[in-house]
């Protein structure tokens, strides 16, 4: 595999964005990523909770949930999808000290598949610490592989690695660089679209959005990247899901008194 390091600048976006909102149950207050099921959604929280997903109607009603007693939830961050499976990424390093990082892999029907584990082929230090860059909670499906985006507290810019979605021991690397200047918390990647989604925030609480056109197209050479402001305040988003070019889903966890929410999110042309 070619490795490529691009450090990529973002277009600063100042269209409007409009959204409303939805409260969720107190059982998902700690949403950390979002998938459709059929015609509902599929969620997970982070730590704090059992190896447990939900699934909840466009209402915010929970109509299912399914606890897995064989998988470990250490810090789970995110969950993408293709037509076969469900990838859970079990990768949340808050203080940089884990060594066992890995992505459950479910079935459609949430069974249980096997894992994929991955490690840093950079990091030599384990000693916890507040700023580093090998905490990650964003990921998607692409093509034949996962893409994985750091959460880089000492730089705030979010490395990109790709390694396959088959059950494997995988030592990454990046393929790129995002210069953001936020913490990058969701993704999501749609193949008929060419568009990649993402979520991110600054140590001030501000929220952000972007998207990245022509994503496959570019042959990652460079990237269309444009960053919008959320406007949403006493929320911490962690979640995406693309609907469409201007139509997107997100879910932000529970923050102080503000309950955990669904939020359709619009880009005014």
């Amino acid at each position: 595999m070619r490795h490529l390091f691009i450090l990529l600048f973002p277009l600063f976006c100042y269209s409007q964005v409009t959204i409303t909102t939805l409260d969720l149950p107190k059982e998902i207050e700690e949403t950390s990523g979002l998938e459709f099921y059929g015609d509902n959604y599929i969620t997970h929280n982070d730590s704090g909770d059992k190896a447990k997903v939900y699934v909840f109607n466009p209402k915010g009603e929970i109509v299912k949930s399914v606890r897995f007693y064989d998988l470990k939830s250490k810090d789970w961050e995110d969950i993408a999808a293709d037509d076969q499976h469900y990838y859970i990424a079990d990768t949340g390093n808050n203080l940089g000290n884990r060594k066992e990082l890995k992505i459950y892999i479910l079935s459609t029907t949430l069974d249980s598949k096997g894992s994929i584990r991955i490690e840093y082929k950079e990091q030599k230090n384990f000693k916890e610490r507040a700023f580093h860059p090998y905490d990650a909670e964003a990921l998607t499906v692409y093509g034949d592989s996962l893409l994985l985006f750091s959460k880089n507290r000492k730089s705030q810019k979010s490395e990109i690695f790709m390694f396959p979605k088959t059950e494997g021991n995988y030592r990454l690397t990046p393929l790129a660089v995002l210069d953001v200047e936020s913490l990058i918390t969701a993704a999501d990647y749609n193949r008929e679209l060419d568009l990649l989604a993402l979520t991110g925030y600054n140590f001030r609480g501000k929220q952000f959005f972007y998207t990245v056109s022509d994503f496959k197209k570019n042959g990652w050479e460079s990237f269309n990247l444009v960053k919008y402001d959320i406007p949403i305040k006493g929320a911490q988003v962690e979640a995406v899901k693309i609907v469409n070019t201007n139509n997107f889903i997100l879910t932000s966890e529970q923050l102080k008194s503000q309950f955990a929410r669904l939020i359709q999110l619009k880009i005014e042309k």
